[in-house]
C-alpha cells in the first residue's frame, strides 16, 4: 500500500516544481492580478525594476518588454533556472539581470521601481531595507500577508497600530491597492493577501532614524501604557542614564551629585503635557515633538 504524502512536508510538488515552504515559496499563477500589479507599478520604458522573489518568472516576462531592465533577486538556484530557460534564446534575455542569494543580505543595485511577491516571513526586514536604501526610488509595488499590510496603513487609535506603522509611514507614504485570496498562488498559502504601493517620502524627514526608532521601541512594547510608565522600567533608565553621561563628558558638562535622570525624564515628559498620552493614540507629529524635547535636553536613544 503506498504511503500518504505529508502534508507537513517541507516542499510541495506542482507542476514539476517542488516549492520549499521553509522559503515560503508560494508562485504567483493568476495572469489578472500579475497584470494589475505592473498597471499599479506604472513602469516606463526607462525603468530599470528591480523584482524580488521572481519565482518561475510569471510577472517577469510580462515586465521585461514595458522597461529597460529587471533586476530578479531569487535566492533559489532551481527557480533560477527555470527563469533562465523562459528568456533563453530571446530578446528577453538581454534585459534580465539575476541576483542570486538572500535579498536581505544583498546590497541592492539602483533601480526606479521595486515589484515584489516576496517570502513574508522577511516582510518586515525588506521593507525597511527599501526605506532606507539610497539612491531614493519612485515606488514599490509588493505582496504581503494581509495582517501585515493592514499594520502598514494602521492609524493612531486603530488596534493595528504599531511602532511598524509609524515608522513606514514616516518614511513613505502607503496605499493599498488590492486584495488577494489564497487561490491566486500555487501552492495556496495559509492566508489572505494584500498588494500595497510604497511611494518614498523624498527628502526623508531630517531626523536621525536610529534616535527616533530607539524611542518607538521603549514605547511601543506597552503601547497602551501611558508614556511616563514607559520611562520607569530600570533597565530604560540605566540605559538613558548612561547615554545622557556620555553626552555630558563630550560636552563637558558636570552633573549635580543628586542627579537623577528619573526626575529629569519626568520633568521633560510633563513641560509638553506628555505624561498621560499613550503611544496607542500618537500620531507621528507627537513622536517627532517628543524625540526633539528628548535630544535638545541631552538624552538619546542611540
Amino acid at each position: 500500500m503506498p504511503k500518504k504524502k505529508s502534508k507537513n512536508k517541507e516542499e510541495i510538488q506542482s507542476q514539476g516544481i517542488r516549492f520549499n515552504k521553509t522559503l515560503g515559496q508560494h508562485i504567483l499563477k493568476n495572469p489578472l492580478v500579475i497584470n494589475n500589479m505592473i498597471e499599479k507599478a506604472a513602469l516606463r520604458s526607462t525603468d530599470v525594476v528591480l523584482e524580488v522573489g521572481p519565482g518561475t518568472g510569471n510577472m517577469t516576462v510580462k515586465m521585461i518588454p514595458k522597461v529597460k531592465k529587471v533586476i530578479a533577486c531569487e535566492i533559489d538556484a532551481r527557480l533560477v533556472s527555470e527563469l533562465q530557460k523562459r528568456v533563453q534564446c530571446t530578446p528577453m534575455q538581454y534585459k534580465l539581470q539575476i541576483l542570486v542569494g538572500d535579498v536581505l543580505k544583498t546590497d541592492l543595485p539602483f533601480f526606479d521601481i521595486c515589484v515584489a511577491n516576496l517570502p513574508y516571513q522577511i516582510s518586515s526586514p525588506f521593507v525597511f531595507k527599501l526605506l532606507l536604501h539610497r539612491p531614493f526610488f519612485r515606488c514599490a509595488v509588493l505582496m504581503f500577508q494581509k495582517e501585515f499590510a493592514d499594520r502598514l496603513v494602521a492609524k493612531p487609535g486603530s488596534k493595528m497600530y504599531c511602532r511598524l506603522s509609524v515608522n513606514t509611514q514616516l518614511l513613505a507614504r502607503v496605499d493599498i491597492l488590492m486584495k488577494v485570496g489564497k487561490n491566486n498562488f500555487r501552492p495556496p498559502p495559509k492566508v489572505e493577501s494584500t498588494v500595497i504601493r510604497l511611494e518614498p517620502r523624498n527628502p526623508p524627514p531630517p531626523i536621525n532614524f536610529k534616535e527616533w526608532d530607539g524611542l518607538l521601541r521603549i514605547l511601543f512594547v506597552r503601547k497602551n501604557k501611558t508614556v511616563s510608565a514607559s520611562f520607569r522600567h530600570s533597565s530604560i533608565l540605566e540605559l538613558m542614564e548612561k547615554n545622557y553621561k556620555t553626552y555630558c563628558s563630550v560636552k563637558n558638562i558636570e552633573l549635580p551629585k543628586d542627579f537623577s535622570i528619573k526626575n529629569k525624564i519626568e520633568e521633560i515628559i510633563n513641560d509638553k503635557d506628555f505624561s498621560n498620552k499613550r503611544p496607542r493614540t500618537m500620531d507621528i507629529d507627537d513622536f517627532l515633538l517628543l524625540l526633539h524635547e528628548f535630544n535638545s535636553n541631552g538624552l538619546h536613544f542611540s
